[in-house]
């Protein structure tokens, strides 16, 4: 709280420009009102110093604003209270009540033209030219329904409250002290011996008894309850649904193809080997030994290069990197080497080795593929007078199945579904379009309503009515016997296994020997080393490092295994300082960090004191005034 006031206590632009998203001009209205109806009444007072209603309810109003940006929908008051925000707007303006109080009796101020100049130097009054704009000045607190005098009184107060938070809190440094013992808890290292126990060494566990499974299946009949389930009938208006591929005729289809052969070719490709010379002359050279009967291959080996280092790669013409090369490399035939090619590294001498040939697909072979495409285009075409239709059909009286059969649409029908998509045989729907979207409104909906259809993307419409409604309930245990009894078992495995765990380790602790302990069990000893402070080790997982670190040197514990099958008995048996590990081997913004928390820590204890030397009083009933306009 204070870490905000001290820094808040330097950026009134903050809070002016807050004040200017918190609500709409009809609430500022109503503040106004606030003003004028709460009469002397005051929500804090500290000695002489008082927090109106009025004041309560902007610093409220800012809180708000804040965190509902940070959750991105406007908060309404009971989920404010829920998160604490009336306590911690009491608490900030009661700070700052105190502070205020504490100035007016060590007689701080502000002269006049200080305060003209931190005004002055406000950028949120600042015009187009980047100086004071009395027009910006006046036109922005219009704006937030405030008086040019107070905001001068706020400006004012905030600037003097600001002189006894410096005298505290400026120039603190964490010190050295401090910060090597942070050095030293952070750059710790630890070595630990354990032990794994598997669910084995306690699976054999007997049938429970009928009063155990009764026993288990009481205490966890949430667990087992039907949820609500719901009879959905639904229509899906998308292109796929209505695309009608019998009105496509051949000479469509043979025209779309002719106009779009490139999409139905696979172009030639070419494996291309190059070497680079040095100059045109040794290329000269090169080329004459191959006419004298000397192979590629050898030439490459005469370069000092290896077939990887001459391999260009496999490319269509319009993909190599180099197109001189390639109108030189697709002139070729296969095994041929070239005439001297300016390349773009130098000159060089090709050979391609392998040839694809171009292939293009038929007309038969990819006629149901067009056919499809164009099908679907037209539908994209007509969704929205068909969807228009459906409507006036509904409009007309008929259901949602005459009218989907008036437009050949076809009507599916799911006939239990729970809000997790889930039927009661436990499997899932997986095929419903807008599954979240979908159930979420039906589950909003009644029986027998019409509702709003919900969007598929851009072009499509999913209408759906509830057909019936089966009401969560608890089921009996005959009805969930076989999960209820492997749930038992399961539950008895961990139970046991924890059990377990807890006897070895009590063990350890009483002196046995981790290595006799895991001869007993039949069981491997594993050493872990080097374990840092606050990660996420692979075997232990970050709690268990934490445990780890949670016992001294020598120090024993049981954690559960991150895979979740298993218990972890561990024995610290090393730890390590890191070496070198003093003030200076932390970070300036951890320095800065533990400064700042300092000086916070400092503040709270000063409103603290000044809290209970001027007696703070809240009246709740103010409060409630404020909040209820």
């Amino acid at each position: 709280m204070l870490s905000a006031l001290r820094s808040a206590a330097g950026t009134w632009v903050a809070k002016l420009l807050l004040l200017l998203l918190v609500v709409s001009f009809a609430v500022w209205g109503i503040s106004g009102q606030l003003v004028n109806g709460f009469g002397g009444n005051s929500v804090i007072t500290a000695g002489d110093t008082t927090v109106s209603p009025v004041e309560y309810r902007l610093a409220y109003d800012r809180q708000l604003a804040v965190l509902s940006q940070q959750f991105n929908t406007r908060l309404t008051r009971d989920q404010a209270r829920s998160l604490g925000v009336e306590d911690q707007v009491l608490a900030q303006l009661a700070a700052g009540a105190v502070l205020d109080e504490q100035a007016s009796e060590l007689g701080l101020g502000l002269s006049q033209d200080k305060l003209a100049t931190l005004t002055m130097s406000d950028p949120a009054f600042q015009g187009p030219d980047g100086r004071f704009s009395r027009q910006q000045f006046e036109n922005v607190l219009r704006q937030i329904g405030m008086r040019p005098e107070d905001y001068l009184q706020n400006r004012g107060k905030v600037a003097i409250r600001q002189q006894i938070v410096e005298a505290v809190s400026d120039g603190i440094k964490a010190p050295d002290t401090f910060l090597r013992a942070v050095a030293l808890y952070r750059g710790e290292d630890r070595t630990a011996e354990y032990l794994v126990l598997p669910k084995s060494l306690v699976e054999s566990v007997e049938a429970p008894t009928d009063a155990a499974l009764t026993e288990f299946f009481d205490k966890n009949k949430q667990r087992y309850a039907a949820p609500e389930y719901r009879k959905i009938s639904y229509v899906s208006l998308v292109p796929e649904a209505i695309a009608d591929e019998q009105a496509i005729g051949d000479e469509q289809v043979k025209q779309d193809y002719e106009q779009n052969i490139d999409r139905f070719t696979t172009p030639e490709s070419r494996t291309i080997e190059q070497v680079v010379f040095a100059d045109r002359n040794a290329a000269q050279a090169a080329l004459d030994s191959i006419s004298a009967g000397a192979t590629f291959d050898s030439v490459v080996t005469a370069q000092g290069k290896t077939a990887a280092d001459t391999l260009l790669g496999t490319f269509t013409k319009d993909r190599v990197p180099d197109q001189t090369v390639a109108e030189a490399a697709f002139a070729l035939q296969a095994n041929e080497v070239s005439q001297i090619v300016d390349g773009a590294f130098g000159p060089v001498l090709l050979r391609v080795t392998q040839i694809t040939p171009a292939v293009v697909r038929s007309l038969d072979e990819v006629s149901p593929e067009i056919r499809k495409e164009l099908a679907v285009a037209e539908a994209n075409r007509i969704l929205l007078d068909v969807h228009d239709n459906y409507e006036d059909s509904r409009a007309g009286g008929d259901s949602l199945r005459e009218a989907a059969t008036k437009l050949g649409l076809k009507v599916m029908t799911v006939e239990a579904i729970d809000r997790a998509a889930q039927r009661p045989d436990g499997s899932i729907v997986t095929d419903l379009p807008q599954s979240k979207e979908l159930l979420d409104a039906a589950f909003e909906s009644e029986t027998g309503i019409e509702n709003a259809p919900i969007n598929v993307g851009s072009t499509g419409f999913v209408f759906y009515e509830v057909e019936a409604i089966t009401p969560a309930r608890d089921r009996t245990l005959d009805e969930v016997k076989d999960k209820v009894a492997a749930d038992w078992r399961t539950d008895e495995v961990d139970t046991r296994l924890a059990a377990k765990a807890a006897d070895v380790e009590k063990r350890l602790k009483d002196g046995a020997q981790i290595d006799a302990l895991a001869t007993e069990l039949g069981l491997e000893k594993q050493t872990k080393r080097g374990l840092k402070r606050e990660t996420d080790d692979g075997d232990f997982g970050r709690p268990g490092v934490a445990a780890v670190f949670g016992v001294p040197e020598g120090g024993s514990g049981v954690v559960a295994a991150p895979t979740g099958d298993a218990q972890i008995v561990f024995k610290v048996t090393e730890v390590f300082e890191p070496a070198g590990a003093d003030a200076n081997s932390i970070p300036d913004d951890a320095r800065t960090s533990f400064a700042s928390g300092m000086a916070d820590d400092l503040l709270d204890q000063l409103v603290a004191k000044l809290q209970g030397q001027y007696g703070v009083a809240v009246d709740r009933s103010a409060i409630e005034q404020a909040l209820a306009f």
